[in-house]
């Protein structure tokens, strides 16, 4: 049961009317801006994690 394209255009009307068309490209940039720390700061526990289990083989 996955999203149809008409419920796509009702979440896109609902967000033009709440933030309006001149908001709308800085919200969609703050967005981006979560998500790029959102992956950086998964990344960096990964890294901690193999650093930390190498450090326990040794």
């Amino acid at each position: 049961m996955g999203i149809s394209i008409w419920q796509l255009l009702l979440i896109l009307a609902i967000v033009f009317i709440l933030f309006g068309a001149g908001k709308l490209p800085r919200v969609m940039g703050d967005l981006g801006k979560g998500v790029r720390s959102l992956k950086k700061g998964l990344k960096e526990d990964d890294d901690q994690v193999i650093e930390g289990e190498s450090s326990k083989k040794e």
